[in-house]
C-alpha cells in the first residue's frame, strides 16, 4: 500500500456523519379502522394514551370508519383528503387474515408502501375492538435499521416519539451471514492477511453505527424534556437479534423504514419484521 493510499484511508476513517436532528411536529394523526362508529371512537382513546408524548400538544385526532370505504382507492382518497402527518391503524384491517401470522393484509401493504405518511401498525384489536393491554405508552422505543448512519429520519422519529424519561434504543445489526460471505472470498486472495481483515473490518462495521449513536445522544442530551438514548451495534443473523432485542427490552414501540428506491417491494428485513412481531406497535416509515 503506498503513502497515498494509507493516508486516504485514514482520512476516510476519520469521517463521520453526525447527527442532524429535526423536531418532528405531527398535526394530524388519521385512525383508520374497520370498526363501526362506536367502537372506533373506543379505540381513537386508546390509541391517544398510547401516542400521549403526541397527544400532550395541539394534534388533530380524525378517524376513518369501516363503512366509510370499501376498497383501496376509497380509501387512499380519504387519505389524501384528510393530509394527516400521521396514520394509525391495525394490521389484517378489513380482512379475517388476523388468525395467521403470515402477511399485514392488503390493505395495510398498499398504505405503507403507496402513501407517504408515516403508519403506525397496532396489533389487531381483536373482534371486540379493544387495544392489547401491552400499549400502555411509549416509554421504551426501539428504532431498528440494516444502515443506521446518516439515517437521520429514522433517528428523530425514535427521539420524537419515545415519551419523556423514557428509553430510545438505537440498534445496528451488522449481518453475519453477508460478513462470512465477504471474508470467505478475502481468504481466497493471497496478498491479504485473512485475520486481520477479519478483526479490522469487524470492526470498522461496528464503529461507524457507534460513532453516529453517540452524535444521536448528544442532540437528545440537549433537549429540553430528557429522555434516554441507548446503543445496541452488533453483529448477527438480523432477524433472530432484532427479535431477541425486542423482547429483552421490552418495547413498546418498533421504528423501521420501509421503503426502498430501488424497489416496490417493502425494504429489506421490513416486512418480516412486520409479519411476525404481531404484538408490538411499529412505526413504518
Amino acid at each position: 500500500m503506498t503513502n497515498i493510499d494509507q493516508f486516504g484511508s485514514v482520512f476516510r476513517a476519520a469521517s463521520r456523519s453526525p447527527f442532524e436532528h429535526r423536531l418532528v411536529t405531527i398535526g394530524t394523526v388519521l385512525v383508520v379502522t374497520d370498526l363501526d362508529a362506536d367502537r372506533t371512537a373506543a379505540l381513537v382513546i386508546g390509541v391517544r394514551q398510547f401516542l400521549s408524548v403526541i397527544d400532550g400538544g395541539d394534534a388533530s385526532w380524525p378517524a376513518v370508519i369501516g363503512d366509510e370505504f370499501g376498497d383501496l382507492r376509497a380509501l387512499l382518497d380519504l387519505i389524501e383528503q384528510h393530509q394527516p402527518d400521521l396514520i394509525v391503524t391495525y394490521r389484517h384491517l378489513h380482512s379475517e387474515g388476523w388468525n395467521w401470522p403470515y402477511s399485514l393484509g392488503e390493505y395495510v401493504d398498499v398504505m405503507t408502501q403507496e402513501t407517504t405518511t408515516p403508519v403506525i401498525v397496532l396489533p389487531h384489536p381483536g373482534r371486540d375492538g379493544s387495544l392489547p393491554e401491552k400499549l400502555r405508552g411509549t416509554d421504551t422505543v426501539m428504532a431498528i435499521t440494516d444502515h443506521l448512519t446518516g439515517d437521520h429520519r429514522l433517528v428523530n422519529y425514535a427521539l420524537s416519539l419515545t415519551r419523556g424519561a423514557g428509553t430510545c434504543w438505537l440498534t445496528h445489526v451488522e449481518s453475519a451471514v453477508q460478513f462470512e460471505r465477504y471474508m470467505e472470498v478475502i481468504s481466497k486472495i493471497p496478498n491479504i492477511d485473512t485475520d486481520q481483515a477479519r478483526q479490522s473490518i469487524a470492526a470498522q462495521l461496528l464503529k461507524e453505527p457507534a460513532d453516529y449513536i453517540q452524535s444521536c445522544r448528544g442532540a437528545a442530551d440537549g433537549e429540553t424534556v430528557r429522555i434516554k438514548v441507548e446503543e445496541i451495534t452488533i453483529m448477527g443473523r438480523r432477524l433472530e437479534e432484532y427479535r431477541r432485542l425486542i423482547e429483552a427490552h421490552n418495547v413498546d414501540l418498533l421504528i423501521l423504514n420501509t421503503k426502498d428506491e430501488d424497489q416496490l417491494a417493502m425494504h429489506g428485513l421490513a416486512y418480516p419484521l412486520a409479519v411476525e412481531l404481531r404484538d408490538i406497535a411499529i412505526l413504518m416509515l
